[in-house]
């Protein structure tokens, strides 16, 4: 799941990272806050600068009335429930920072670059390292990024950040932080000024504590080539980066990563196929589900309506295994719809299918 960006900084902070002062308003309680301050919407979507979804407010007198046209500006399909009020920053410079996941190597990543912001996404030439998972070299870490931001006289601080952010990434099975901007004031602070967080919706179970507002099922759906020929469904984070791989191995080119992680449900599956046909090439589904909280006939009842009430939807190719998984290949078969016996058939089936 994608976290807002308060949720993000709430467990930043709890790791001892450095976070700005900032207050939740809601629609029904828009209260004073102190001034000057970043007003920012609090939608599961990046671009909310350019979209106007972030203003700085000098007045108490402006404040109602920024609050009111962000509570009604939809940026990405979404309006916010909540807004953050944040200090404003005197900034001297913005960093770009996060930690992720890399499949190939089957590490983390720390991923750098001296230019963050609202543009980071034209930067090229990023820095990166790898870490170790069990047993990260912290002092090694964060010299090379002191060296590379040119802050050779805040390594021990870098080191420090390093080490709060691995430990909020493994306490709370992320699968992607990124800080940007990292926030260099000009008194010399290192500050979080913004966060994204993706979390694995298949470790719920080990968090009781979680209790954030993003839906999985709508906001851990990402585009990969919105020209590709397959799009892919998995549950847990780990497995639906696995299906994508898969995919990309057989020779098949995936629009999109879609974990729909511990709680799905017919009305949220119903909502990820029909983002699906919005993909013009789609020319068959891939479903790999390994059923837990996640129960398989759930997902195969979510099948039966998208093929009843979805007219154009693209070819199934079904690997449904785990929780009533016996009960889901009753209601499947009863409905003529096949259930394969692993990914590697779903995959060839649909590559014939495709070819053909």
């Amino acid at each position: 799941m994608n976290l807002l960006e308060h949720e993000s900084k709430q467990l930043l902070s709890a790791s001892q990272i450095p976070v700005p002062l900032g207050k939740i308003l809601t629609k029904d309680q828009v209260q004073e806050v102190s001034l000057p301050a970043v007003l920012k919407s609090q939608v599961p979507t990046g671009g909310r600068g350019k979209a106007g979804g972030i203003l700085i407010i000098d007045t108490q007198e402006k404040l109602e009335e920024a609050a009111k046209k962000l509570f009604n500006l939809e940026i990405k399909g979404h309006l916010p429930q909540v807004l953050l009020a944040e200090e404003k920053l005197a900034i001297a410079r913005e960093l770009y920072l996060s930690l992720l996941i890399d499949r190939k190597t089957s590490s983390l990543k720390l991923i750098a670059h001296t230019n963050g912001g609202v543009e980071v996404e034209e930067n090229k030439d990023f820095a990166s390292w790898l870490v170790d998972y069990s047993k990260p070299d912290i002092n090694t870490l964060g010299q090379a990024l002191a060296e590379y931001f040119i802050l050779e006289d805040k390594t021990f601080v870098l080191q420090d950040l390093i080490e709060n952010l691995i430990t909020c990434f493994k306490q709370n099975d992320a699968t992607l932080i990124e800080i940007n901007p990292l926030v260099v004031t000009e008194d010399g602070k290192i500050i979080a000024g913004d966060c994204k967080m993706t979390l694995d919706d298949a470790a719920a179970f080990r968090h009781p504590e979680w209790n954030f507002e993003a839906k999985t099922a709508e906001v851990n759906f990402v585009t990969i080539n919105p020209e590709g020929n397959v799009a892919t469904i998995a549950n847990g984070a780990g497995l639906a980066m696995a299906t994508v791989d898969a995919a990309y191995d057989a020779g098949l080119i995936p629009a999109n990563f879609l974990d729909i992680g511990g709680g799905a449900n017919t009305e949220s599956l119903l909502k990820a196929f029909n983002k699906i046909i919005e993909y013009p090439n789609v020319q068959a589904i891939i479903l790999n589900v390994f059923a837990g909280i996640t129960r398989a006939d759930e997902v195969a009842r979510a099948i039966v309506e998208a093929q009843k009430s979805i007219s154009n939807l693209p070819p199934l190719f079904i690997r449904l295994t785990g929780t009533n998984s016996d009960e889901a290949k009753e209601i499947l078969e009863k409905n003529q719809i096949q259930m394969l016996p692993n990914l590697e058939s779903c995959l060839k089936a649909a590559k014939e299918s495709i070819d053909a």
